[in-house]
């Protein structure tokens, strides 16, 4: 069950991030991307923006809350079923992750494996392979791609 203090922290950096960004639209008018209490517990995926694909775990559901004006920056929410996959090539992006539900093991190439749950966060930086595994989860993430690709 998700604590008063980490619903406020997680809203606190949404906010702080929509914010800056929001004044270095270069001139246009940009309003902060909120994520409500509602949205954070899974009514935004009711938007009709959402992504949705089908995979073997399940239906895979991916809204971005934001991107930024040079296309380098989104943020967004995600929600994915049972999954186990292989990152051969580097991961391509700088992802913060942090987890609402569920969680995902990551275990790195050089056999390094992290754990992250519900409540708590995890970046994954573009250089990294190894293998993700997860039994469901839904995450805030935060990405960052120097060339744009990727969001």
């Amino acid at each position: 069950m998700e604590h008063e203090p980490t619903r406020r922290i997680t809203a606190f950096l949404i906010l702080f991030f929509m914010s800056v960004l929001s004044h270095a639209a270069m001139g246009q008018e940009r309003h902060p991307a909120k994520l409500s209490a509602a949205d954070l517990a899974g009514a935004a995926f009711q938007n009709p923006n959402v992504i949705v694909t089908d995979e073997p775990g399940g239906k895979v559901l991916d809204i971005t809350s934001l991107k930024s004006t040079d296309e380098k920056f989104a943020s967004g929410m995600y929600r994915a079923g049972a999954q186990r996959f292989e990152i051969t090539e580097p991961y391509g992006v700088d992802e913060f992750m942090f987890f609402l539900e569920g969680g995902v093991t990551l275990i790195s190439t050089d056999g390094t494996i992290t754990d992250v749950s519900a409540g708590e966060a995890v970046t994954i930086p573009k250089e990294w392979t190894g293998i993700w595994q997860t039994d469901g989860y839904r995450k805030i993430w935060v990405i960052y791609s120097a060339d744009g690709s990727g969001l």
